[in-house]
């Protein structure tokens, strides 16, 4: 989310939400990349946080599987995940525009001599998956991370509640989840002119203290779960939470 939405007045959740999002960021894209770009410096610095905590200096004998929600254009936070050589990720994003971009930036730059070598390697190291992530399904314990950074936020509170339970159970054992809250209660934002005229934008939150009890009763176990104010006008809840549960 790169804008306050606490000037925004509250209103019901639209019944076409989802379909009025993808219409938005279909077009919003470019400019969402661009203004993300010029703002790296949060995202990356609570990734450093959850990649501290992944077994990726001493390389594991098996790969880490990385699931990133809302991957957006893969910049800058797919393109560091894949920076590691052990990392698998499955990046969503309900947006095609935004998926086609994040094909173009991930898999159409091999460098020049590299005869698609280093292309190939991250097409079998990335797999993009369009479509909403609330209707994603995998097997229980199939990620050593989730992350989800500004796209949770875009769900209704209760499909948010849903979908944390869905991450703790693909979590395995041990395994993180690194995702960004609204801080107050809302249980609905809309912003019509987001980032460009036909941008429409979408936002709802419980606030810390729900939102943190829902990521506890889901069993996880929460390591970081601090507001901090974005590069905006606007504070958000970042929470880094642990699995704590056998599967």
């Amino acid at each position: 989310m790169a804008s306050d939405t606490s000037a925004s007045n509250p209103s019901p959740v639209p019944s076409d939400v989802k379909e009025r999002l993808k219409a938005s960021y279909d077009i919003i894209a470019p400019k969402y990349s661009a203004w993300t770009l010029q703002h790296p410096a949060q995202r990356l610095e609570y990734l450093d946080k959850i990649l501290a905590l992944l077994p990726l200096s001493d390389p594991p004998s098996r790969p880490l599987r990385i699931l990133e929600l809302g991957c957006g254009p893969g910049l800058p936070v797919t393109r560091k995940l894949l920076s590691y050589p052990t990392v698998r990720v499955t990046a969503n994003d309900i947006s095609t525009v935004q998926i086609e971009l994040a094909r173009a930036n991930l898999l159409g730059a091999a460098t020049e001599g590299n005869s698609g070598d280093a292309e190939r390697e991250e097409e079998e190291r990335l797999t993009l998956v369009e479509g909403d992530m609330a209707k994603l399904a995998f097997p229980d314990g199939s990620f050593d991370a989730v992350v989800a950074f500004y796209s949770l936020i875009h769900l209704p509170r209760a499909e948010q509640t849903e979908m944390i339970g869905k991450i703790a159970r693909w979590l395995k054992p041990g395994g993180y989840l690194l995702a960004n809250f609204a801080e107050g209660e809302a249980e609905a934002v809309v912003m019509e002119k987001w980032l460009d005229e036909k941008g429409w934008a979408f936002w709802s939150g419980w606030g810390k203290e729900e939102t943190l009890r829902i990521i506890g009763e889901a069993g996880l176990q929460v390591v970081v779960g601090e507001v901090t104010g974005d590069v905006v006008d606007a504070s958000f809840l970042w929470v880094i939470a642990k699995q704590k549960n056998n599967q």
